[in-house]
């Protein structure tokens, strides 16, 4: 699959999953090498980092990556290096966590769906308008300041991850983190610029994107994790994205992962293997490239999928389980070639 100047030997990826593990200053560690290396080894055609902050206010917890200092871009080179030395493509998702920001890490006493306060370690969320993620802290509305800002961190990450050695970028901008917050009436009740009808609430996406692409090298990919509906009444259409899409297409996106529900705890998420696969054909027929991800363990399902119905498959949850699914799905390889060479020919 090309992407611009880059060859991906296949059109199964490693899904981007939080491992809540950095070191104090938000950089990998020995964690990130191991639990990378033997995915990329594995046979994925492309690792995609999990998300990592553009600024410390934009972790979900403080076991976040970050990609803002010299530290951590010299730890994720080293990252990058090891991903691609046993054969895959090296590549990192940037998140932006708005609302969904300041909670504990799943396994500690309090957990994602707890709040962690300042006297704690914890932060002030930003968001869109002050609306809270379920029980978490109460977000302080983002000013025109807060927006130039983080506009701008989104940029300096862009260009750490260029420095940093990665192939491919990618945003998490579904999920109901900040992009999605912006985009959707149901997160975004302001009144000025920013927020009201769909022009203003696409206004900070397509921001978020051209800051992207003035930090990320023209010859490089740009991915974007993108909803498609919110799944609930009053929030984000199959429309609304069609627009969306069709604007980020010409600010150089180069693929959408398609994705829908989860804005808030209480929106139906998609619980079947390719279930979000059916939204793909309105976005191709705007001349997007498509993947998406979700409840895939068979490998029947990439074959169903890819390419007739999406151009990608990221695989997450059956990776965690077992590193080498791909090589699996694929077939057991022949001695000679194990793994690098293997995986290739997918």
């Amino acid at each position: 699959m090309q992407l611009r100047d880059l060859t991906l030997p296949n059109r199964v990826w490693l899904s981007p999953m939080c491992q809540y593990s950095a070191d104090e200053r938000g950089a990998p560690t020995s964690w990130h090498l191991a639990h990378y290396g033997a995915r990329a080894a594995g046979g994925v055609g492309m690792v995609m980092v999990e998300a990592t902050a553009v600024a410390p206010d934009m972790r979900t917890t403080a076991g976040d990556l970050g990609l803002w200092s010299k530290h951590q871009v010299d730890a994720h080179r080293r990252l990058a290096e090891l991903i691609r030395s046993v054969g895959s493509v090296p590549a990192v998702q940037l998140g932006l966590a708005g609302r969904k920001s300041s909670h504990g890490i799943p396994w500690d006493n309090t957990g994602t769906r707890h709040p962690v306060s300042p006297a704690d370690g914890g932060w002030q969320p930003l968001a869109p308008s002050p609306l809270p993620f379920s029980g978490l802290t109460t977000p302080r509305s983002m000013s025109a300041a807060d927006i130039d800002r983080v506009l701008g961190d989104v940029e300096r990450a862009a260009r750490n991850a260029h420095r940093a050695g990665y192939e491919a970028l990618g945003l998490q901008g579904s999920n109901g983190y900040l992009f999605h917050q912006f985009l959707s009436p149901l997160a975004n009740e302001r009144t000025d610029a920013w927020g009201g009808d769909l022009e203003r609430r696409l206004r900070f996406p397509l921001a978020v994107v051209s800051a992207l692409r003035a930090g990320w090298p023209a010859e490089k990919p740009l991915v974007i994790r993108t909803p498609v509906t919110d799944l609930l009444d009053g929030g984000v259409t199959t429309d609304d994205t069609e627009v969306l899409v069709a604007r980020m297409a010409e600010l150089g996106v180069d693929l959408v992962d398609i994705n829908s529900g989860v804005l808030v705890p209480e929106a139906p998420r998609p619980s079947e293997p390719l279930e979000n696969t059916r939204f793909a054909p309105r976005l191709r027929k705007l001349g997007m490239l498509t993947a998406t991800s979700g409840s895939i363990t068979e490998a029947h399902q990439l074959h169903e999928a890819v390419p007739n119905s999406v151009d990608a498959l990221l695989v997450g949850r059956a990776m965690l389980r077992d590193p080498y699914w791909a090589l699996r799905a694929r077939g057991e390889p022949p001695a000679d070639v194990w793994p690098k060479q293997y995986h290739r020919a997918f």
